[in-house]
């Protein structure tokens, strides 16, 4: 659990920088994601560059008329349209260095709007490509994903067979949260009791890997747990739960995200040693539905 790949915050990046043509193989490749840090996707302007190569921008409505490239209101404007979403391919044959597309929002970006904010940025390590030359330009650093691990026992758990999803992702977090299930009368914390039936695990292990991650360094955990899996008991089952950023202005099939009440975008993965599992996909609910 101590081989994901490491990422980079650029403090105050101009985000015209994107359109670099030193950064262009690497976009195309489809290789380099990037999302803005320590921004508020219902306040602030919020950036993410998806790893298919697409430049998405949260805007509010006087940042997008200074940037001066066509948009969509935000579907999470209330009785006044005050937010757009611009979303521009950088792959495509007008996004070329020097190309009409191109030109236009360099320029918006450059001289109109101006904007720079504090940026997450990681590509796949086989891709090739160099993020030395960008990086050469700004204040950076160079973080890897925390891992933190809880050893639980005693662990009241629920029949996962027969659980229902709202109960189980319940339960999960409730664990996660490191919240008692006993639902104790002199409790104010919480009223949660697992459900039934219950069974209770003499031991278990909670893992908590935050920061920006890949998802081959998903994939490759996932494979991790299941060649665990078939190398223990019959009763034996492994929970992953990968959260995306809340600010995020993308959220499933690049759609838009928003906060709203909560801003959760989410999935869980219920794995078992027979190869069955359970998959569970989670937005806020005013989201687009996962697919």
């Amino acid at each position: 659990m101590n081989t994901f790949s490491s990422f980079y915050l650029i403090k105050k990046l101009p985000v015209h920088e994107l359109l670099d043509p030193g950064l262009q193989g690497a976009i195309n490749q489809g290789v380099v994601y990037g999302l803005s840090f320590g921004t508020r996707i219902d306040e602030d302007t919020c950036v993410a560059l998806m790893p298919k190569g697409r430049l998405v921008l949260s805007l509010d409505k006087d940042s997008y008329e200074l940037l001066g490239v066509e948009g969509k209101p935000s579907r999470f404007n209330h009785r006044t349209c005050s937010r757009f979403v611009v979303s521009v391919d950088l792959t495509d044959s007008s996004m070329a260095p020097g190309g009409r597309g191109h030109t236009r929002l360099l320029t918006g970006l450059r001289s109109h709007l101006q904007l720079q904010t504090d940026f997450l940025l990681s590509h796949h390590p086989e891709g090739g490509a160099s993020l030395q030359p960008l990086l050469s330009r700004y204040d950076w650093s160079k973080h890897e994903p925390e891992v933190s691990c809880r050893h639980l026992t005693d662990l009241t758990c629920p029949d996962f067979r027969s659980c229902d999803c709202h109960s189980l992702l319940e339960w999960i977090g409730a664990v996660e949260a490191d919240i008692s299930c006993e639902s104790s009368s002199s409790s104010f914390l919480s009223s949660f009791t697992c459900p039934e039936p219950n069974d209770v695990l003499s031991h278990a292990l909670s893992v908590s890997i935050c920061g920006l991650l890949l998802p081959h360094d998903v994939q490759r955990l996932i494979q991790e747990l299941r060649c665990h899996l078939q190398q223990t008991q019959l009763e034996s089952w492994a929970s992953l739960t990968v959260h995306g950023f809340i600010d995020s202005p993308v959220s499933w099939g690049d759609n838009e995200h928003g906060v709203l009440s909560g801003g959760e975008n989410f999935y869980n993965l219920l794995m078992f040693p027979d190869h069955t599992y359970h998959l569970h996909l989670a937005t806020g609910a005013y989201d687009t539905c996962p697919p």
